[in-house]
C-alpha cells in the first residue's frame, strides 16, 4: 500500500504527516476513525515498529476487518482494532493516560459530537502526547464532503483549548486539507 492517500482528486501524503507529530520507534498511538483502507493506520505502524503499537479504532465492523487484512498483507503485527463509537466516551476502552499520540484523520466531518471525540482522544493521551488532526479545508470543490458538513480549523482549535491542549504546529496538510497538532500538558 503506497504512502499517500488518495481522496478524490486530493493527495495526502500520510508519511509526511506523521513525521510532523513526530511518531518514533516503540510509541503506542492510536487511529480513530482509522478508514478501511488504513491509509494512516498502515505507516504509523510502521513508523512505531515491532515493539510500538497502533490501535485502530472504527464505528464500523467491516471497516476493522479491511484493516486487519492489509496488516496481514503487509506482514504488519503490531495493529490491534477496536470496534467503538467515538461518539460515546469511554467507548474505546483503551486504558487513560496510555498513548504517546492520537490521529483524528479526516473524521470530524462525519459527526456533530466533536467534543465528545475530543474527549476520548484527550482522555487516552499521556501527559505530553500529541493530538494530530486532519481534515478538510472549507473550499469548494467538486468533491468530499459538502463544505456545510466539514468542521472549521477555529472551531478544533476552541475545542481543544477548551480540553487544555496547547496548539504547537498548524500546517497545510495538502491543497483541500488542514492540520493541527495539539499537546496534552505534562
Amino acid at each position: 500500500m503506497p504512502d499517500i492517500f488518495f481522496g478524490g482528486n486530493k493527495l495526502l501524503n500520510a508519511r509526511k504527516i506523521l513525521k510532523k507529530v513526530p511518531l518514533e520507534q516503540n510509541m503506542v498511538v492510536a487511529d480513530l476513525g482509522c478508514g478501511g483502507a488504513a491509509h494512516f493506520t498502515l505507516p504509523a505502524a510502521k513508523m512505531v515498529g515491532d515493539k510500538g503499537k497502533v490501535f485502530a479504532v472504527d464505528v464500523l465492523k467491516f471497516v476493522l476487518d479491511s484493516v486487519q487484512s492489509w496488516a496481514k498483507m503487509e506482514g504488519i503485527t503490531n495493529i490491534k482494532t477496536i470496534w467503538a463509537d467515538l461518539e460515546i466516551f469511554g467507548s474505546t476502552y483503551i486504558k487513560s493516560l496510555s498513548l504517546e499520540a492520537v490521529l483524528l484523520i479526516n473524521i470530524l466531518f462525519q459527526s456533530r459530537k466533536h467534543l465528545n471525540i475530543f474527549k476520548e482522544a484527550v482522555r487516552i493521551l499521556k501527559p505530553g502526547g500529541k493530538l494530530l488532526v486532519i481534515d478538510w479545508k472549507l473550499t469548494q470543490i467538486p468533491f468530499g464532503p459538502p463544505p456545510e458538513i466539514r468542521v472549521k480549523k477555529e472551531e478544533v482549535k476552541a475545542i481543544a483549548h477548551q480540553l487544555g491542549l496547547e496548539k504547537i504546529n498548524e500546517f497545510s496538510a495538502g491543497t483541500y486539507h488542514f492540520g493541527l497538532i495539539f499537546q496534552k500538558p505534562l
